[in-house]
């Protein structure tokens, strides 16, 4: 009977290992309490490859009719020629984009002040007073800068969510909450051995948005337009607030119901990719931890200093509520100017992985 009872003892021991050591299965969850009914959500993405870059017909078709693309620049050209990328190690990715609640806990537990709230500092936001792009006369740019702004009211003239993605913080911003969520998650006895809260590499966020698939398409559900209706929120048939006109820019016939960013995972199932991420394509850019590369990205990080591992024009990716098609599928890079700009079209989702240094630098 004791021989008996040890073996059920030591069984039940092994099982106990087996399952902690288990690695993670692909969609696994983890949720992170924040306080004051506030959570977020990251998924366990696996190691894998898929295709950087995007092919010459899809640079034409960003340009084209359908795409809306502004013609004769040089953007299409920083997302590189198709190539095989590896991603090494699997990840855990924000299943959205890190919203005004969740932010505002980081906020309030530490005091934090963004390069926008201080002394000097400033962001870009949407001006009011423009009406459209007029390129036979002097181009009016629907942003300006504003030292009166913030995440806090990023001037959109509409009551803001805590369901709205965060917009109008840094670089070092982002760094700044990852680097809160660490210690907290740790202190907590819940974050993984090895593992820290951080941006995502440029690799990682390109794989995760094409959702598992191996080729390469404009989205992350194909090349249809059309079938990214109720799934992206992009320059569409919305009014403005307070007009009776809409998106000047509007490139799609349908309304995604909102004239500037949407709640995060608003559309749902039929919103998230194939690895339920929600929001990859359009809504807010998202920031990666890369300096950009305007040859195109990297399978291994890509500094502006390598030895010194050094940052000082972060890569965005994914397009926002402000962008036509071409300018919101999955290939689209762009450069930030500085680790200290912010602008109202701009967000970021966390990852958990292994640590990766990167030092910001203004230049």
């Amino acid at each position: 009977m004791i021989r008996f009872q040890n073996s059920i003892l030591c069984s039940l021991c092994i099982l106990s290992t087996s399952l902690v050591a288990a690695e993670p299965e692909q969609g696994d969850v983890i949720k992170l309490p924040l306080g004051k009914r506030t959570s977020l959500e990251v998924v366990y993405i696996p190691a894998g490859k898929f295709m950087m870059g995007s092919t010459a017909e899809e640079k034409a078709w960003a340009t084209g009719i359908e795409g809306g693309a502004q013609p004769g620049t040089d953007r299409e050209q920083f997302e590189g020629e198709p190539r095989e990328v590896s991603v090494t190690e699997g990840f855990w990715m924000g299943r959205t984009e890190v919203t005004r609640g969740q932010f505002s806990r980081f906020c309030e537990e530490t005091g934090y002040v963004t390069d926008a709230e201080k002394p000097n500092g400033w962001t870009q936001v949407f001006n009011h007073d423009w009406d459209r792009y007029n390129y036979t006369d002097k181009v009016i740019h629907p942003w300006e800068k504003r030292d009166d702004k913030s995440w806090r009211d990023p001037h959109f003239g509409i009551p803001m969510k805590d369901t709205y993605p965060v917009v109008c913080i840094s670089y070092q911003d982002m760094k700044a909450f990852c680097e809160w969520l660490t210690q907290r998650e740790n202190k907590a006895g819940r974050l993984p051995e090895g593992l820290e809260y951080r941006l995502p590499t440029e690799a990682e966020w390109a794989y995760a948005c094409r959702g598992g698939s191996k080729e390469s398409h404009y989205f992350w559900w194909g090349n249809d337009i059309m079938e990214g209706k109720e799934r992206f929120n992009i320059s569409s048939v919305d009014f403005l607030p307070g007009r009776d006109t809409i998106w000047p820019l509007s490139n799609v016939p349908w309304s995604d119901g909102y004239a500037y960013m949407s709640p995060v995972d608003h559309y749902g199932k039929k919103g998230r990719n194939g690895f339920g991420l929600a929001d990859m394509c359009g809504n807010v850019w998202e920031f990666t931890l890369d300096h950009f590369d305007p040859t195109g990205g990297h399978q291994a990080m890509h500094f502006l200093d390598a030895d010194a591992k050094t940052v000082s024009r972060p890569v965005c990716r994914g397009g926002n509520y402000f962008d036509v098609p071409g300018n919101a599928r999955c290939a689209v890079r762009l450069g930030i100017m500085n680790v200290t700009y912010s602008d109202s079209r701009d967000g970021f989702r966390i990852c958990l992985g292994t640590p990766r240094k990167t030092i910001p630098v203004s230049r």
